[in-house]
């Protein structure tokens, strides 16, 4: 899964996704979009690793597009925009970087520091893509519905749904809004819309401001969050048996960036089931929602193929017990079935049979 981070000129994106995705900041050459994989941080997994001692751990990860920032504010900056849109599109999330901290040594974006004014700055110029692509494909399939073909009852459909899109996105409102079923999903699947996508904009504030409550989301968004990202980067630079007494001084117990790491893995959707053994102990990512021979696939096709059961323990369960024998003697571990929905930490034994 693809996250998308983008944000305007001198907002700290640069800085942010170096944080996050743990390389040097590219400051002295041309700007180009970057890609990383990022461990998702899981408490969890350390857990086990002291109980069981296996020969590896592996958490889940999540890939970041680091997109260079660009302006809204001249022509230059838009077609900067233009060409990075292919990069934007591949993500399933993006997260947009604006600035909440003044400094008389860092020029303010359009002479302001308004990030609520950059966030909806940003989603008119989103909503502005998509309506130029959904205005593109209904004019050429308004013109294929004159003839008649094998695919008309299909581009019909098409076309009464992207109708609806046009409108809602001439009131400025994101396809978020409009596009809520499979269906609908599958239709507009190929145009790479970016409105349709969550949300989830981060603050850049001052290191005074950066213990402060995250912000609620504004409209639209799926989330917000409070860091800055000079200490973030400063904390991920750090060796890391330095980082916990770093984190004391600043009077926090884990790094923002690694919350906002989580959020975005929430947010797009996807939890963890865990495997625990003496050769590994293991993160899989699924969607919130899949079902035990979803989860078994994960493993490896065989699995779901020959799926008998899933010998299932909740992490919290497991952990109070101390041990799996422990576990099981409390009536802790269940036998679920194929239908059974896998939850956020649950620690999975499948049995199958090919």
């Amino acid at each position: 899964m693809k996250t998308a981070i983008i944000g305007l000129p001198l907002a700290g994106k640069t800085t942010l996704a170096g944080a996050v995705t743990g390389t040097a900041p590219d400051t002295v050459g041309l700007p180009q979009v970057r890609h990383a994989v990022v461990k998702v941080p899981d408490e969890r997994l350390g857990v086990l690793d002291r109980m069981y001692a296996p020969k590896k751990v592996t958490e889940a990860t999540i890939e970041y597009i680091d997109v260079p920032g660009f302006s809204l504010a001249d022509q230059r900056g838009l077609d900067d925009l233009k060409k990075y849109l292919p990069e934007i599109r591949q993500a399933e999330l993006l997260v947009v970087v604006v600035r909440a901290f003044q400094s008389d040594s860092v020029s303010a974006y359009r002479n302001r520091v308004d990030p609520q004014g950059d966030l909806a700055e940003f989603r008119e110029e989103l909503v502005y893509a998509d309506l130029e692509t959904v205005s593109n494909r209904v004019e050429k399939i308004e013109k294929a519905l004159k003839k008649p073909t094998k695919t008309h009852d299909a581009e019909k459909r098409e076309f009464e749904l992207l109708t609806l899109c046009k409108d809602a996105l001439e009131q400025s409102k994101p396809l978020s809004t409009i596009i809520t079923s499979d269906d609908a999903r599958q239709v507009v699947a190929s145009f790479g819309l970016l409105t349709p996508k969550p949300l989830l904009a981060v603050f850049n504030v001052s290191e005074e401001r950066a213990n402060a409550p995250d912000p609620p989301p504004g409209e639209f968004m799926v989330g917000a969050i409070n860091l800055c990202a000079l200490t973030e980067l400063d904390i991920a630079q750090l060796d890391a048996e330095d980082r916990p007494a770093f984190l004391a001084d600043l009077g926090v117990t884990q790094p923002a960036r690694d919350r906002l790491i989580k959020k975005c893995y929430e947010a797009l959707g996807l939890v963890s089931f865990l495997t625990v053994g003496p050769d590994e102990v293991r993160a899989w990512t699924i969607p919130a929602g899949a079902d035990a021979v979803e989860a078994a696939g994960k493993i490896h096709s065989d699995i779901a193929r020959g799926f008998i059961r899933a010998e299932t323990v909740a992490y919290d369960d497991l952990i109070e017990a101390g041990d799996m024998k422990a576990a099981k003697a409390a009536g802790k571990i269940r036998q679920e079935g194929k239908t059974y929905v896998v939850l956020d930490g649950d620690v999975i034994n499948f049995k199958f049979n090919v």
